[in-house]
């Protein structure tokens, strides 16, 4: 591999390694003390479906980016749909899309349900202190079993509703990010031929 391949795949590795470090600080932070300042176990299940949900979702949109057409995006655009030059980017760069939605949000949003659920046994195994330490075990197992089954059994209906509807997906992602483009000011996802 040459030089020049090597720093286009190491750049960008070290930019999303560097963006999963401190987004996934930064939500954990601000979960974990959520959490803690409610301690109510009825938010913090809803925290957990969130963020389950997120991950769901996040993956969805990688799957759509890739299974998505470019060709009707691309008509879309020579009549100046608004959102459709940002769907002709999110479907040519589906692999940095694919990469940022299905690997760093679901990965932050795994870690984050993980540590939510073990939030919540805490919380339950102090608040009803009559458990045994193997009732809490049990418990703990319980819990990280039935959030693989969400995660897991989710991103497997999700995987299919994005292939199945990949363009619709991926224009109203579109339509989102041309929203916050204009917000911004900033285009994300710049054109590759």
């Amino acid at each position: 591999m040459s030089r020049l391949a090597s720093n286009n795949i190491l750049i960008p590795a070290l930019w999303v390694a560097f963006f999963t470090f401190l987004s996934g600080l930064i939500i954990s932070l601000g979960l974990e003390s959520i959490i803690k300042a409610v301690q109510d176990l009825f938010i913090s299940f809803v925290l957990l479906a969130l963020v389950i949900l997120s991950g769901i979702v996040s993956d969805a949109i990688g799957t759509a980016a890739a299974a998505a057409d470019v060709v009707p995006f691309n008509a879309m655009a020579a009549k100046k749909i608004p959102g459709a030059n940002q769907a002709v980017r999110l479907v040519k760069n589906a692999d940095l899309v694919a990469n940022l939605t299905a690997d760093v949000i679901g990965d932050i949003a795994g870690t984050l349900s993980g540590a939510i659920g073990a939030s919540i046994v805490y919380t339950f195994n102090t608040r009803f202190a009559m458990y045994s330490i193997v009732d809490t075990v049990f418990l703990g197992a319980a819990m990280t079993s039935l959030i693989a089954a969400l995660t897991v059994g989710g991103k497997t209906v999700g995987k299919s509703i994005a292939i199945n509807n990949a363009n619709k997906i991926i224009f109203k992602v579109a339509g989102i990010l041309m929203r916050l483009e204009n917000i911004t000011g900033v285009e994300l996802f710049p054109g590759r031929r």
